[in-house]
């Protein structure tokens, strides 16, 4: 019996900040960022942690299913923001929402976290290992921006999405395929300097901003315009899908650039890309999560949608998704 989405739900923090927020506060413009990167404006959260924002996206989602959070047997968290290094975000959840049967784990990929953790979710319900699996992908972006570096800081926003992954007996529907990738070499160009075992906190860290996000932006967009690309055709090609068969793309929303660079060698029209970079920026692993729960919310996806996910984060990690929407 295959795996397939039952509920979604998200949650973006209410407190907006355009891209005229930043004009004294660095050296950049509200043109030269739309130009960019397609972003006009972005949601910081000005309280609370990661887990405040997942727990209003999954009491969304299991209200929607009509259960409750002792249903749950397994929570995945894909962030790089969690709310401690320990416990996981995952048990604070769990803690949190009272899915007190459930047991989880965080998965750190970045960008591709949420795809990561869909690809595992995925292979667990397949194998008849857990029954309700609850999917998060979720960021306080702002926790971890340096609000001096022009390059990073008006790339990101805060926000959290997730799905219920179960069983179906309707082999028409569910979670077809997926690709995953991952390559070590790109560590150096998106990366966190302090923080981990490698260089623990200190001053000295604290003192030279270390505790920050890092890119270099050509090296990275690069990578990605090919690596989410490709990843996205192989895995049409795969499954014989055509592009005129897709309803829509879901592209993680890092820049329109790249997600319309993406788009062009799938072969697909724009009116099949789910796109919300405008409104939220770049919410790492809670993009394509928000992106699917906001389109169906606002009734634009129908059973039997033909979807293709893809991604591309720092690690390097990217991949692709193939699934056929499952709920009215």
């Amino acid at each position: 019996m295959p795996a397939y989405i039952s509920s979604v739900g998200h949650f973006i923090p209410p407190e907006t900040f355009d891209n005229k927020y930043f004009e004294d506060k660095i050296d950049t413009s509200d043109e030269w960022i739309r130009e960019r990167t397609g972003i006009i404006e972005r949601h910081f959260a000005t309280s609370g942690a990661t887990s405040d924002l997942i727990v209003p996206a999954v009491q969304q989602c299991l209200e929607k299913r009509g259960i409750t959070a002792e249903e749950i047997d397994l929570i995945l968290v894909a962030t790089i923001t969690a709310d401690n290094n320990f416990p996981s975000c995952a048990a604070t959840v769990q803690r949190k929402i009272g899915a007190k049967n459930a047991w989880g784990y965080d998965i750190s990929a970045a960008c591709s976290g949420f795809m990561y953790a869909l690809a595992t979710a995925t292979s667990m319900v397949n194998a008849g290992l857990v029954k309700k699996a609850m999917v998060i992908g979720a960021d306080k972006m702002s926790s971890i921006l340096d609000f001096t570096d022009r390059n990073t800081c008006i790339l990101f926003g805060d926000g959290a999405g997730c799905v219920l992954i179960e069983s179906t007996d309707d082999e028409t529907i569910g979670i077809k395929d997926t690709i995953m990738h991952m390559d070590g070499e790109g560590g150096k160009f998106l990366y966190q300097i302090a923080g981990g075992s490698a260089k623990p906190a200190s001053m000295e860290t604290v003192q030279n901003r270390e505790h920050f996000v890092y890119q270099d932006g050509k090296s990275v967009y690069k990578h990605a315009v090919i690596g989410m690309a490709e990843v996205a055709v192989r895995i049409m090609e795969r499954n014989n899908v055509s592009p005129d068969e897709i309803a829509y793309l879901v592209p993680h929303q890092a820049n329109l650039r790249i997600i319309d660079a993406t788009r062009q060698r799938m072969g697909i029209s724009p009116e099949k890309v789910m796109i919300n970079i405008h409104k939220y920026g770049n919410t790492t692993a809670g993009t394509i999560p928000i992106c699917i729960s906001e389109w169906y919310y606002d009734k634009k996806l129908k059973k039997g949608d033909k979807l293709i996910l893809a991604s591309f984060g720092a690690g390097f990690t990217w991949g692709s998704i193939y699934l056929i929407w499952g709920i009215d």
